[in-house]
């Protein structure tokens, strides 16, 4: 197929710097490469414009820089349901992980759209429970129209069903993040889940969540991974996955890659990493994505 690759250099969504330079990072290790080994034609879009945070206020400090993520995010949605309509393959490079609800809104415009969430966090803090103010962790209840852009009239309507999201790795919580998640008819499933049951069983349990939509999304957070897998995240939590059970997940999406309709990755950021090594990881996750095999 054809994959559009479309670069997010965002980074006023988190406090700390440097995941800005996750796109360029992920190209540096080499995606193109990669993607034609995959047996994938590649189309490269460039980066979204970001402004700066350094020329910015803040403006609202229980949900920071949210007027210009808002902007960012728009673009991105405008530009991932071109990808689609094109009958091309959107994968987004960000940036941190609020670029997620401009990909999945792109992707839900184009039909019912379920959401496969690989994270150590939730993302489902509002302005009013976010012990930060920052929007990537707010991402996941934004998608389901709640918390962040509810007085928008880009949030008209939520444009996923909750029922049709699953998390998977998730394993740091907030404690109203974890009360409304246990409201809520998302799917979670822990470390302890996959601890019990195994990294695949769980991948194709959330896929099949996902799956009862038209389409699915995928959206890869690199801390996902144990932080000694890929030190270059700006959350990274302890207890994560394993580099050979990263692959394992990224094989199980593959088996169902005609029912994906886009892809993101997310929050590598090269200033905490040594010699790329996060960023090689994250384009050795996406060629496992979108079909390469050993044999």
């Amino acid at each position: 197929m054809n994959v559009r690759v479309i670069g997010v250099p965002m980074d006023l969504g988190t406090d700390r710097r440097g995941v800005d330079m996750g796109p360029s990072a992920i190209r540096y290790a080499g995606l193109a490469g990669a993607l034609d080994d995959a047996g994938h034609d590649y189309v490269e879009l460039g980066h979204i414009s970001v402004p700066r945070a350094e020329n910015l206020d803040e403006a609202n400090s229980r949900a920071k820089y949210l007027d210009e993520t808002e902007t960012v995010c728009r673009s991105l949605e405008r530009q991932v349901e071109a990808a689609i309509e094109a009958g091309e393959f959107p994968l987004v490079l960000g940036g941190d992980h609020s670029i997620a609800i401009g990909t999945a809104r792109g992707t839900a415009n184009q039909g019912s759209t379920g959401l496969v969430w690989f994270d150590a966090h939730g993302d489902f803090n509002t302005p009013e429970t976010t012990p930060s103010g920052n929007v990537h962790g707010m991402s996941v209840a934004a998608l389901l129209g709640r918390g962040a852009f509810a007085d928008s009239d880009w949030a008209h309507a939520p444009t996923i069903d909750p029922s049709n999201v699953a998390m998977v790795g998730i394993r740091s919580l907030d404690d109203a993040e974890r009360a409304a998640l246990r409201d809520s008819e998302v799917t979670v499933f822990t470390m302890s889940d996959i601890d019990e049951r195994g990294l695949s069983a769980v991948t194709e349990d959330a896929l099949a969540v996902a799956g009862a939509a038209d389409g699915i999304h995928i959206s890869l957070d690199m801390d996902f991974l144990a932080p000694t897998e890929a030190p270059g995240v700006g959350t990274p939590v302890r207890g994560g996955v394993t580099y050979r059970e990263a692959h394992t997940a990224m094989e199980t999406v593959g088996e169902r890659l005609a029912d994906v309709r886009s892809m993101e990755v997310v929050e590598v950021n090269p200033i905490l990493d040594s010699h790329n090594e996060t960023a090689e990881l994250a384009v050795e996750l996406i060629a496992s994505a979108l079909g390469k095999r050993i044999l």
